[in-house]
């Protein structure tokens, strides 16, 4: 039997090691139950952190973790899904194709950033959705410094008032300042088409987010769109042009291109829509998680977000329940009432709530701590330590907060 993962993200890394950790209880060998995973690199990039300067450094390898848990890695980019034949298709990184059959399969391929078709957006714009991305932004940030101070050198615009947005821009500031130096005027200007920002964080956290950018001098434009971009700037819906040699978009993302190979019901983001266990109805053998599928999170109309705080445990539970259909145990239905979120807020701290009604817990410096352990240890992957890296899998226990 064979059990194959799409995607090396944290959805498809847990659902892994979910999967292995149900073998191992059932005294089940390697051998009997394979478990493959397929990524064009063995890697998990720390997505979260991509806002932060150093993005060389944000991360870390599987293979030893994978060796150590009898998960078989597969080097290449899954591009297409027969359900009817069961099998997997890969582009190698040679350049040459194969197929890869299932008896179970999950989808695990992550989201992308959403691009429109902007005027300019494609040649004049950064992002911080892929590890690419990221290091082309940090390549162009540092350059800045050796170009004159004129045609907005020293102004960022910040396209999306949501989470990322957020985040990218309150890090903006001290970044530009490093490299440009304290004397430098800096402008960071965020770009919204909803009339307030972070729309989706509630009554509650919104004052603290308005302060920490009013202290740390960030602009804001609501309510408008983008018009177009060019070498000279944006020009925003409203006939706006901001001079500027740095956009960074970041306004919204989609499931990944490959969840269209799968006929089955999707969200308006491409999410594949699941039941209760994760599996995508209609589609015998398939469970899809993380940002590729909408989950519902408990009975009470809340679904799972795109966010790793989701897709962590999503994985666990998907993994879970591929494995035990195939070795005829019960699948446990995926639950997560607990949600927090931790917003970055650059050197105006971070903002911490509760519950799906964002109910503030810890603000500024204390909200910070929580923030940097967040990102430096709890979304890392477990030691390369069998027992411990399987337990760390049980899907009751991820991200239990």
């Amino acid at each position: 039997m064979r059990l194959v993962i799409i995607g090396a993200g944290f959805a498809g890394m847990y659902a892994a090691l979910s999967a292995a950790r149900l073998r191992d209880i059932r005294g089940v060998t390697p051998e009997e139950l394979e478990i493959a995973l397929v990524s064009p690199e063995p890697t998990l990039v720390v997505r979260p952190r991509l806002y932060e300067p150093n993005p060389e450094t944000l991360t870390a390898s599987l293979l030893e973790l994978f060796n150590a848990t009898d998960v078989v890695y597969v080097q290449g980019r899954a591009e297409t899904v027969d359900a009817n034949s069961r099998t997997v298709g890969i582009a190698t990184r040679e350049g040459g194709r194969k197929s890869l059959s299932y008896d179970r399969l999950v989808v695990a391929s992550g989201s992308r950033l959403f691009r429109p078709n902007i005027p300019g957006l494609a040649e004049h714009s950064f992002s911080v959705d892929s590890l690419d991305d990221a290091l082309a932004l940090d390549k162009h940030v540092h350059g800045l410094a050796g170009r004159p101070a004129t045609n907005g050198r020293d102004t960022v615009v910040v396209v999306g008032g949501g989470f990322t947005g957020i985040e990218a821009a309150t890090e903006i500031p001290a970044r530009l300042r490093r490299i440009l130096g304290n004397d430098v005027q800096t402008r960071v200007i965020i770009v919204d088409r909803n009339n307030v920002i972070a729309p989706d964080m509630g009554p509650d956290s919104r004052p603290v987010i308005d302060d920490a950018l009013r202290k740390l001098g960030v602009e804001t434009r609501l309510g408008v769109g983008v018009a177009s971009l060019d070498k000279s700037g944006i020009t925003l819906s409203s006939g706006e042009h901001i001079g500027t040699e740095t956009v960074i978009w970041a306004a919204g993302i989609r499931a990944a291109p490959l969840n269209e190979q799968i006929t089955a019901e999707r969200d308006n983001s491409g999410r594949l829509l699941v039941d209760r266990d994760l599996r995508v109805p209609g589609v015998p053998g398939v469970f899809a998680t993380g940002d590729a599928a909408r989950a519902a999170c408990d009975d009470e109309g809340n679904f799972a977000l795109m966010s790793c705080q989701h897709a962590t445990r999503m994985g666990a539970f998907a993994g879970n329940n591929a494995a035990a259909e195939l070795l005829g145990v019960p699948t446990k239905p995926y639950h997560q009432k607990a949600y927090v979120t931790c917003l970055d807020l650059g050197e105006a701290g971070a903002l911490f709530t509760r519950g799906w009604e964002r109910k503030v817990e810890m603000v500024g410096e204390v909200a910070k701590k929580t923030k940097r352990e967040i990102n430096t240890v709890w979304i890392y992957p477990p030691k390369a330590e069998r027992a411990a890296a399987l337990a760390s899998a049980d899907p009751e226990r991820v991200t239990d907060l």
